[in-house]
């Protein structure tokens, strides 16, 4: 994880799930393969998003399968 959308998603993750291994915040990983439950995943997105200055419908989300998936549809929209 080198760029700012991969290390604003794995800094939003550590603050909602404490107890999960900076290691194991990887691409390939899904939020709920970390124990995230659907408010932990909304509070994650959430504090991404802030963190990089964007606004998106949560119906953009309906393909992200994994931290992949999201940063690759945040990248399209950060500026």
């Amino acid at each position: 994880m080198d760029d700012a959308v991969l290390t604003a998603i794995r800094g939003s993750v550590l603050v909602v799930l404490p107890e999960v291994d900076p290691e194991r915040v990887t691409e390939d990983v899904s939020l709920t393969d970390l124990g995230a439950n659907s408010i932990d995943r909304v509070d994650v997105v959430t504090m991404t998003m802030d963190a990089l200055g964007i606004s998106l419908s949560v119906t953009d989300f309906a393909d992200v399968s994994d931290i992949g998936s999201l940063a690759r549809l945040l990248r399209r929209h950060t500026p």
